[in-house]
């Protein structure tokens, strides 16, 4: 009987030190990369500790002089760590730093605590330390991350984590669990990022049409719909048929507790609503021209394939705001200056002469513009100088501390941008500014981002729910037959 009751309690203990186990915090190890691309990553960990080795210090005091995105995002590193270590003693820091500060706001609602590496890390497992004994930057934190996995001291497990593919290759070899950092991708599948569309089913009218109102106000047809789908929709999203007469192409005015006003779009594929000569080629094209001539709109953001309309459209829209409505004083272009080959070295001239060499597209879209007001070669010419007095070419380099009043802003290739510097620009809006965003999330050039972490991602993502701002994504290419085939297999 005794030695039942012995049996019994065993099962009972292995379920407790399971039920233990789990609850136990992870220890995620960061690498200089994360906190460059985004500093308060420190804050991201929830309930998990985080541990920064004394060669990711040593990085950040070799990254923080300059101007560039880099320099600052160390320095704003440094501070928030001077800040959560303040007058803490060597026992303090030892033990760890409880990250739940109230005095560093919102983002300090976490529960775990932040440790840094006081002593000498080498991995006692033999054959190890010797195979990452080298001065690279890499190998001394991989080898401080080991001797943490192997110790584990009290973790359920040791994470490193890195935005470097071949340092967390190196990690996977040596037995340490790795992950890239996630906290700042917009959405986890790029197939998941808002389209700024809603595809109605065929049989909608006959299900809805008792629901409906409908009235005009200044020639423009309204509905207001009473139905739990519209829950589901965003201000300034585009509701559709799926048909090719595009019987019903419609925008959301607004939509809650059940209940969507609805506003009928201009049709903008006929040639009297062209837009300075310039027509909509498919429907997607038509939902652009109705967000990029409304002036109610303040933030447009706009995603597509090479080939898909992106630029002209918006500079067409600009031309006609600027010049025709004077609505706007000026045009202002400028994008991230990222080459695809090698970099072409000093440019001299001054602010506009220096980008002019990334702003083809915008010459490319101003040649075929300004061919619209002119039957001959000198009339051409002379539009294309009319244009370009409007148009002023800036560089993002330049944009902090500026305020733009009264403007018409288009940020071409946003997708090579970060999610601080879309808010540094977007910012920079004054009183009666309109920003338009393009890219295109299958051509990121810049290293540490992509199509998820992309700052155009996240600005889709997070400006989808404001009244005053839309999104659409355009699917289809009309450069040319030879472009659109170079899309599709290449």
């Amino acid at each position: 009987m005794k030695k039942s009751e012995d049996a019994d309690s065993h099962p009972k203990e292995a379920n407790t030190l399971v039920e233990d186990e789990s609850l136990k915090p992870k220890l995620f190890v960061l690498d200089t990369n994360v906190l460059i691309h985004d500093p308060w990553a420190i804050y991201r960990f929830k309930e998990n500790d985080v541990f920064i080795p004394m060669k990711v210090l040593e990085e950040l005091d070799g990254l923080k002089k300059g101007l560039t995105e880099v320099a600052r995002n160390a320095r704003e590193t440094n501070k928030l760590l001077d800040g959560i270590i303040g007058n803490s003693d060597m026992i303090s820091i030892k033990e760890g730093i409880p990250l739940s500060n109230e005095k560093f706001g919102v983002e300090s609602l976490c529960q775990g605590k932040l440790k840094l590496q006081t002593d000498p890390l080498i991995p006692s497992k033999k054959g190890l330390s010797n195979d990452l004994v080298k001065t690279v930057s890499d190998h001394i934190i991989l080898r401080t991350s080991l001797a943490l996995h192997l110790l584990k001291n009290g973790y359920k497990e040791v994470v490193f984590v890195s935005k470097d593919i071949n340092a967390r290759i190196k990690a996977k070899t040596l037995g340490i669990r790795t992950q890239d950092y996630y906290s700042d991708q917009s959405v986890s599948d790029i197939s998941l990022l808002y389209s700024g569309t809603y595809v109605l089913t065929g049989d909608f009218w006959d299900e809805h049409c008792t629901q409906m109102e409908s009235w005009k106000k200044k020639e423009r047809t309204f509905y207001r719909l009473h139905d739990p789908i519209v829950d589901t929709w965003y201000p300034n999203q585009f509701i559709y048929v799926d048909d090719e007469e595009g019987s019903f192409e419609a925008i959301v005015k607004s939509c809650e507790n059940g209940v969507a006003e609805l506003e009928l779009l201009k049709n903008y594929r006929v040639q009297e609503n062209n837009i300075w000569g310039i027509t909509a080629r498919n429907r997607e094209q038509n939902f652009l021209f109705n967000v990029l001539l409304n002036p109610d709109i303040d933030f447009v953001t706009i995603l597509g394939d090479a080939g898909t309309g992106k630029t002209l459209s918006a500079l067409a829209s600009a031309l006609v705001m600027t010049i025709e409505q004077k609505l706007y004083t000026e045009i202002i272009m400028t994008r991230e200056t990222i080459p695809i080959g090698e970099d072409i070295g000093f440019l001299p001239g001054t602010e506009e002469e220096k980008m002019a060499p990334w702003m083809g597209a915008l010459m490319d879209n101003l040649e075929l513009l300004g061919s619209r007001l002119g039957q001959n070669e000198w009339e051409q010419g002379a539009s294309k100088n009319i244009l370009m007095n409007r148009v002023k070419i800036r560089s993002l380099n330049f944009m902090r501390g500026r305020t733009f009043l009264n403007r018409y802003l288009i940020l071409d290739e946003a997708q090579n941008l970060t999610s601080k510097q879309m808010k540094t620009l977007i910012t920079r809006a004054g009183p009666g500014t309109k920003i338009v965003c393009i890219g295109n999330l299958s051509q990121i050039d810049t290293p540490y981002l992509s199509a998820t972490t992309s700052g155009l991602s996240y600005v889709v993502e997070r400006f989808k729910p404001w009244s005053y701002g839309a999104h659409i994504t355009l699917r289809r290419g009309e450069r040319s037959r030879l472009a659109d085939y170079a899309n599709d297999v290449l």
